[in-house]
């Protein structure tokens, strides 16, 4: 199941995070931005926080941000306990789900240059690569991934693939 994030799932917010980025920690030399993220503030402060529950167990953790021209995956973490499992692509799905219903024809997310296995994941799901930049020191590779649906809301050319997720 997945649903909105709860004052009472933090902790597991913060554990799934912390566990599926810890791989990454040595070969980027230091955590990824998603690690120093306050999760608690950012629950408080917005509604961009969905967690996807099996079997009673929180699992998985999806940051939405709504865009005006497309939805943005700020994060996405599955358990390495629960990694295999088809959980990363549910989560990807739900995001698609959501652009869609929020009359997007666009979604957009980054991964650091040296995750390249988020590369060919998110490559094997139908995202293109827009772009790529220096940014917060971290060398991030940005991509996009086109949805059918109705015309896009946004103020932009919704044909227009850009590099710059704000």
């Amino acid at each position: 199941m997945i649903r909105p994030a709860n004052t009472g799932d933090i902790t597991s917010v913060q554990a799934v995070v912390q566990s599926a980025y810890q791989p990454y920690v040595e070969r980027l030399g230091r955590e990824p931005a998603p690690m120093t993220v306050d999760y608690e503030d950012l629950l408080t402060t917005t509604d961009h926080i969905e967690v996807l529950v099996d079997g009673g167990v929180l699992v998985g953790v999806i940051v939405l941000v709504p865009m005006p021209d497309h939805l943005l995956i700020e994060n996405v973490a599955i358990s390495p306990t629960a990694q295999g499992r088809g959980f990363g692509r549910r989560l990807l799905e739900h995001a698609e789900r959501r652009a869609t219903d929020l009359g997007h024809r666009q979604v957009r997310l980054y991964t650091n240059a040296l995750m390249t296995e988020n590369l060919a994941l998110y490559a094997r799901f139908g995202y293109a690569e827009t772009g790529r930049r220096r940014e917060d020191g971290f060398d991030r590779v940005y991509m996009a991934k086109e949805l059918e649906g109705p015309p896009d809301r946004g103020g932009d050319d919704p044909t227009a693939r850009r590099s710059d997720p704000s």
